[in-house]
Order: structure tokens, then sequence, then C-alpha cells
């Protein structure tokens, strides 16, 4: 069972990676999937994330105090509108725009309302 969290936590970590260059991915709920995974499969790996000086304090804000930094949200919310931009510009039909908005309207409600 160790070797099916490590294998989650390594591809978590990989997609966060790549999250912090392709813009409209996310970067922490990545680091902090592959935080839970290492927890159940690598001791080292989860010190190693957690203490790490880039990846480390997004993962220890929300662990601590659910906290989101003012700039991710910024980012989190200028992607999000990119998105829905993208959208409207592709002419999507307006059932799917009306989905798409009710979603990332939760999502942006989400992460304005942790706390900073």
């Amino acid at each position: 069972m160790r070797f099916i969290w490590l294998f989650f936590g390594i591809l978590s970590l990989l997609s966060g990676l790549i999250g912090t260059v392709v813009p409209l991915l996310p970067t922490v709920p990545f680091l902090l999937l592959a935080t839970f995974c290492f927890a159940r499969s690598s001791e080292r790996l989860h010190h190693w994330l957690i203490t790490h000086p880039s990846l480390g304090p997004p993962i220890l804000h929300w662990q601590e105090n659910g906290a989101i930094h003012p700039r991710a949200k910024r980012l989190a919310t200028v992607s999000i509108l990119a998105v829905f931009g993208l959208s409207l510009a592709m002419g999507l039909s307006l059932g799917l725009l009306a989905l798409q908005a009710s979603i990332l309207s939760c999502v942006l409600l989400f992460i304005w309302s942790r706390p900073s």
C-alpha cells in the first residue's frame, strides 16, 4: 500500500511543479495532495516537502490555519477570469457558460473566504 501512496505522492508533486509554470494548473492543491500521500508512504519525502523553502510555506499555512496567501488568491482570480474569458471568446453555449460560471464562482467564494 505504501508504494501506491508513494506513486500518487510523486505524481501529485510533479503536477504541482508543472503548475508553477503552467498558469491554469493549480500548484498548492497538488502539493497538499502530495503531502497527504507522502505522510502515508515516506517520512523522508514528507519532511522534505513541508520544510522546502519554496514549496513548504503554502502547505504549512494551509495545515495550520486553512490560509491562502493574498498573492495566490489574486493569481487564482486572474486565472479563473482568464479561463472564463476564453470560454466566452470561444463562443461556448449559454448552458456551458452558466455551468462554468456557477462552478468558478463557488471556487472564488471558497478561495476568498479563506483567511490570508
